[in-house]
């Protein structure tokens, strides 16, 4: 691995859906997620890191130092445990919560960090069971939200095939089982994001693990096609690199450069990302940050 990252970031990601839900709300039924008084969609930053940490996966084969520390089905004590042994701590047992003193748990910290992506990018709470410690990610992602309000369509599908002999009785030879599935027809979300070189010194995310996560917002969506999601793109990643760790500008006061408008004044609702476009007040871009388009 390299040498931690030098310089601040922010980055603003654009990415549209196409009659398909981005991400849906368990405690609504699985409806796409809206703000209740906007009615703007939203997308959560637990969302988009998955969708990095599977890219990452599929492109390391999940090896040392690109390993996924949050897996489906992941046992985290069976990786602490791990962290523990490879670092050289006696006794570590996932059966019963062993806090370790403050030299083991850092030790066994610094070799997560070492050896999972997610860990040293977006931090991760290790204290569980076996304690690996805390570890605050240098790159933090702002919920996504649309640019206008959304109308999700609740859609009605029908079964044509059951799954027992028993339920084929009940529907008495129709098996025309009716469900439904919620969509967005279209939208267009804008994401923000940060990554701090003082964290990332803590944590060792490197100029190879930058260039991962920015292949990882640009791809994500190509290997995560389903019935359920629709059509994903990544549209805009624009990114601003300061010249310094600390940074040379305010966050906010760079996001406000970077505007996304109807490409015609209309009260038809948007059906493809042709109708919006994305201005870039590059004029007022502050010395000392530079502004690099990745998509």
């Amino acid at each position: 691995m390299s040498n931690p990252i030098q310089n601040r970031y922010e980055f603003v990601y654009l990415f549209d859906v196409e009659n398909g839900n981005p991400n849906g709300d368990p405690d609504a039924g699985n409806m796409p997620r809206i703000d209740p008084e906007t009615s703007y969609g939203l997308v959560t930053d637990v969302c988009l890191k998955r969708k990095i940490r599977n890219f990452v996966e599929i492109v390391n084969g999940n090896r040392s130092p690109y390993e996924i520390y949050i897996r489906e089905k992941a046992i985290l004590n069976q990786t602490h445990q791990r962290a523990h042994e490879a670092v050289g701590v006696k006794e570590a047992n996932n059966d019963k919560k062993r806090k370790g003193s403050a030299s083991d748990v850092e030790k066994a910290r610094a070799w997560m960090c070492s050896n999972f992506f997610d860990v040293r990018t977006f931090g991760a709470v290790m204290s569980l069971g076996i304690n690996c410690g805390q570890v605050r990610g240098p790159v933090q992602i702002n919920f996504a939200r649309s640019i206008e309000s959304i109308v999700p369509l609740e859609i009605s599908i029908t079964r044509m095939a059951v799954a027992t002999e028993k339920e084929a009785e009940q529907q008495r030879g129709d098996n025309r089982t009716m469900g439904r599935k919620h969509i967005v027809p279209y939208a267009l979300y804008r994401a923000e994001g940060y990554i701090s070189a003082h964290l990332a010194a803590q944590t060792g995310f490197s100029e190879e693990d930058l260039g991962l996560l920015w292949d990882s917002l640009i791809n994500m969506f190509d290997h995560d096609h389903s019935a359920a999601r629709g059509k994903m793109n990544a549209r805009k990643l624009i990114v601003f690199k300061h010249s310094s760790m600390l940074g040379n500008a305010p966050a906010h006061k760079l996001f406000e450069l970077v505007e996304v408008a109807r490409t015609e004044k209309t009260d038809r609702p948007a059906r493809s990302f042709a109708d919006y476009e994305v201005i870039i007040n590059r004029a007022a871009v502050p010395a000392n940050v530079e502004l690099i388009e990745k998509l």
